[in-house]
């Protein structure tokens, strides 16, 4: 079963972009998605996770700052939607996250400006205390000490 894998392929290529390239074409991505129905924001959101491991992490790093960066830029309601439908998929599928560095996102997510990481942090909160009992336990079991500290998890 090695079926070409297009959502990474696109996922590099935007990250070996410029930073004045990269963030406009975010920034136009993101608002493609909040117009989306929900059958395809799932199956951006799958492609998301099953590419992201698979990608050199020099790439991967560049393109999630510079998609936390955006999405801290973006309406609040449309933050809270994006974290919450990846933390649908996770909860649905811990094992596609479980591949991913989560220490290592983390750090990446400390490296975005303090402003732009409390709008974040608020929408990441606001999500998580929304979600069921068992819903929030295994999300706590899958986050980074440190991200549960900075998130009041």
């Amino acid at each position: 079963m090695s079926e070409p894998n297009f959502a990474g392929n696109i996922i590099v290529n935007l990250a070996s972009l410029p930073d004045f390239l990269r963030t406009p074409i975010m920034k136009k991505r993101m608002t493609e998605f909040f117009s989306k129905n929900d059958e395809d924001k799932t199956e951006i959101i799958t492609n998301a996770l099953n590419a992201g491991p698979d990608i050199p992490f020099t790439n991967f790093s560049k393109l999630l700052k510079t998609w936390l960066e955006v999405l801290a830029e973006i309406a609040n309601e449309n933050r809270e939607d994006m974290f919450s439908n990846y933390f649908k998929h996770i909860l649905l599928s811990p094992d596609k996250i479980i591949r991913f560095n989560l220490d290592a996102i983390f750090e990446i997510f400390l490296q975005v400006d303090k402003t732009k990481q409390d709008v974040l942090s608020l929408a990441i909160k606001t999500v998580y205390d929304r979600l069921d009992e068992e819903s929030k336990r295994k999300i706590n079991l899958l986050t980074p000490d440190s991200a549960k500290l900075l998130f009041n998890f």
